[in-house]
């Protein structure tokens, strides 16, 4: 596997800037990512010595590293399937991830036994895999940016190998308060707070995540010790999507979508609520359709005048819950479609397989953009719909989303859970003027970009390189 001795940067993530697929006949296809991280590493430019490591997660990526198959710059873990499973799915999807979005059923979840025990077990040692790889690659004072709930332990273990490096470890989550963050159980609540404070510094989207987790670390470990917290809100990359937005297949799916919109039957141009997720539970997809249901059977005049772009890409179909969640999806826009609809006019078009030009064509199209998730690290969407947005839009966005503490003073803000007090947003968005909402999402846009992933990344690397 390609990687690079004595690398002087290095990022370390459960997912990688590459993956590979195994073809009919044997060879490799090389599939390249995107998303902040990757956008900000390259700011480093490439003579910086900088190493990437992540973890293989299919079986193109498995055969891949058997074969020495591999990308300068990044090496790529062959952790077992199992053992991966059990750290990615048991552990960091199905219990942390849920402690922080305060996502439990608390009557009959979260049973702490000994299944939960075994998985934790693997987790452990498929963070170990992490810290000892960016302790066999590091040169000495190198600086390491671990990411992420997957690898908590990392910084602790590592720190215990190498205490020359400069450790910094970044949540992209929210942070869970001392009362939620209590549910598990004590010797691990101390194990993850303690894993993270092996760092010199840690970075949090936003200073409400990062009080929280000050506030666990007081509560449960004495504190936070010599460890350094900073806040470093994710901007959206305003060139990349100006540029991404106007190629071809974008424009192909512009026509699509201004067909399945149509026309109200007074031949005016219908009104577009956009919503564009993962079917993740925290984003709170239903509660948004059924507010989109509210707000036509509160006031009808917006029959016919209005469609809701619903896309709500699967996410983490391998558990259950999750497609459970996919399926009440489909069936509640379904019936808003069936209740609503005439024969020339859709209410709800869904659409649930991923197509990011199709994405990038609704932003183009929105007048109105929904983000209500019940709580969100950042949310993306919420920064990138404005720039975007032709005839300006305006942003119905949850308080409880992180973008909320950058974009709020401009955004019509709603409880997540008030189904009809959201409904009563989205006609107070619907009947915002053209210069107004241009006005609005001009200030919006000055908000999201204030960060891009260039600068987001840079700055912690200065800072950690600066306060070590």
């Amino acid at each position: 596997m390609a990687s690079m001795q004595g690398a002087r940067v290095l990022v370390a993530s459960n997912r990688g800037p590459v993956s590979y697929t195994v073809e009919e006949d044997g060879s490799l296809r090389t599939g390249r990512g995107g998303g902040g991280l990757v956008s900000g590493l390259s700011a480093i430019g490439p003579d910086a010595g900088s190493l990437w490591v992540c973890s293989a997660l299919s079986d193109g990526d498995r055969e891949a590293v058997r074969r020495g198959v591999g990308e300068d710059g990044v090496r790529m873990l062959d952790i077992p399937a199992d053992v991966h499973a059990d750290a990615y799915n048991g552990i960091a999807n199905s219990v942390l991830w849920f402690v922080h979005h305060m996502l439990y059923q608390t009557p009959v979840e979260p049973v702490f036994d000994a299944e939960f025990r075994r998985q934790w077990a693997s987790y452990e040692a498929y963070n170990r895999a992490f810290a000892e790889a960016l302790a066999e690659e590091a040169a000495q004072r190198a600086a390491v940016l671990v990411q992420d709930y997957h690898l908590t332990l990392v910084p602790g273990l590592l720190r215990e190998l190498r205490p020359d490096l400069h450790i910094g470890h970044f949540s992209h989550t929210p942070w869970a308060p001392p009362e939620y963050f209590g549910m598990l159980p004590d010797d691990i609540a101390g194990q993850v707070l303690r894993g993270m404070l092996g760092a010199d510094r840690l970075g949090f989207l936003t200073h409400r995540w990062a009080d929280a987790f000050t506030a666990c670390c007081e509560r449960f470990v004495g504190g936070l010790g010599d460890t350094r917290i900073g806040v470093h809100g994710l901007g959206a990359d305003a060139d990349f999507l100006r540029g991404r937005a106007r190629e071809a297949d974008v424009e192909e799916r512009l026509l699509t979508l201004r067909e399945e919109i149509g026309t109200a039957p007074d031949g005016t141009a219908r009104r577009t609520v956009v919503r564009v997720d993962r079917t993740e539970l925290s984003k709170n997809i239903v509660r948004g359709l059924l507010a989109y249901r509210q707000l036509l059977e509160d006031r009808p005049e917006w029959r016919e005048r209005v469609v809701h772009l619903a896309f709500a890409y699967p996410s983490r179909q391998d558990l259950a819950v999750y497609r459970e969640y996919t399926a009440e999806v489909r069936r509640v826009a379904e019936e808003i479609n069936e209740r609503y609809g005439t024969p020339g006019w859709r209410p709800v078009v869904l659409h649930v397989r991923d197509d990011f030009a199709r994405s990038l064509a609704a932003y183009r199209l929105a007048d109105v953009a929904l983000v209500n998730p019940i709580r969100d690290g950042m949310n993306l969407v919420a920064k990138e719909i404005p720039i975007l947005a032709e005839g300006g839009c305006a942003l119905v966005l949850s308080r409880e989303a992180g973008a909320h503490e950058e974009l709020g003073e401009d955004a019509i803000t709603v409880n997540p859970y008030d189904v009809v007090a959201t409904a009563r947003a989205l006609h107070e968005a619907l009947t915002t003027g053209p210069a107004e909402r241009t006005e609005g999402a001009k200030r919006l846009t000055a908000a999201a970009t204030a960060l891009p992933p260039q600068k987001w990344f840079l700055d912690q690397l200065n800072a950690l390189r600066e306060e070590s």
